[in-house]
């Protein structure tokens, strides 16, 4: 894919320059359905939509890295009816030409459906391309790499088009979640599969060269090529050498939770920092994770409410030097 763009611009991916005062937020999987309780970001679309007005004022370009709308579960329809609100602020992203689309399993009708072009129109008052990926050619102190953005299903062959997993979401399992409220998206979800699909992912960009590759598609949060507690185990060895008795009891603390909620010990380990993942905008709990690009950093961000606040409120949970992303 990353020679495709280079070579064919515009055709099935997108490249974009960006410097260090570029201001990019990627967010992935909303899964935007009809508001019912199979509807995964039902919870969620307050954090996304007071997330969405933020950058918006602050002057980001949107890249939206597919599963956007749930389109295995709902008809384009269903789906536009009841996502009116969301849809309108990433309109204004659109109207200042700072508004990207990428395509992925869940709504590959935009890629694939002849009326996509119609219905994109609609919802955006004027033609939106759709993209399988987006390539980013980052310039810094005479310095250069690229970011490779794709939703990242490609290849998983329970997902990538899979005529039977449509069929199973929409006749069995939508049903069977609205039934029993079920909301999959919880950090120990399927772990095992998507560590398995994350070590793909980061075992073909370990072997590019000077290239970082972000992706979504699992619902797993990956930064640096390391999830979200092996990240915690890194910086509890750390703690424990340092002997910051506060820091590492406060990191058994969430490791502790994490365990609780059904995560595993983690068994994959990376060697290069060179693979990201958005998390989602769809967890149980109402809380989005998605990247921000900006000074020349990557940042890992959650959108939370505010129960003492009364709003949604941002907050860092990691952040990197990109240069460094591909040096070490």
């Amino acid at each position: 894919m990353r020679q495709k763009i280079k070579n064919e611009p515009g055709k099935r991916g997108y490249k974009l320059n960006i410097v260090n005062t570029s201001k990019i937020i990627i967010f992935s999987d909303q899964h935007r359905g009809a508001k019912d309780l199979a509807d995964d970001f039902r919870l969620a679309e307050p954090n996304y939509t007071a997330a969405l007005q933020w950058y918006l004022a602050e002057g980001y370009t949107f890249i939206s890295l597919g599963d956007s709308e749930e389109f295995w579960e709902n008809t384009v329809q269903q789906v536009k009816k009841h996502n009116q609100a969301t849809f309108k602020i990433e309109k204004e992203f659109h109207e200042q030409n700072k508004f990207y689309k990428v395509f992925g399993n869940h709504d590959l009708f935009w890629d694939n459906d002849p009326l996509a072009s119609f219905h994109l129109n609609d919802i955006y008052g004027s033609p939106v391309k759709i993209y399988e990926g987006i390539l980013l050619n980052y310039t810094q102190q005479q310095k250069n790499l690229e970011i490779l953005l794709t939703h990242g299903h490609q290849g998983d062959k329970s997902s990538d088009g899979n005529w039977f997993s449509k069929w199973f979401i929409s006749i069995i399992w939508a049903p069977l979640q609205i039934y029993l409220e079920i909301n999959p998206n919880t950090p120990a979800y399927n772990t095992e599969h998507k560590s398995h699909h994350n070590q793909i992912m980061y075992e073909w960009v370990a072997e590019q060269d000077n290239l970082i590759l972000i992706t979504g598609h699992t619902h797993q949060p990956i930064f640096q090529s390391l999830t979200y507690i092996e990240r915690l185990y890194l910086q509890l060895e750390l703690a424990r050498e340092s002997q910051n008795k506060s820091l590492q009891n406060e990191l058994e603390e969430k490791l502790a939770e994490q365990l609780k909620n059904g995560e595993t010990i983690p068994t994959y380990k990376a060697f290069k920092q060179s693979y990201f993942n958005t998390g989602c905008c769809c967890y149980s709990d109402g809380d989005i994770t998605g990247l921000e690009l900006v000074d020349g950093k990557i940042n890992l961000v959650k959108w939370r409410f505010n129960v003492g606040l009364d709003k949604s409120e941002k907050v860092i949970l990691e952040e990197a030097d990109l240069v460094k992303c591909v040096n070490t």
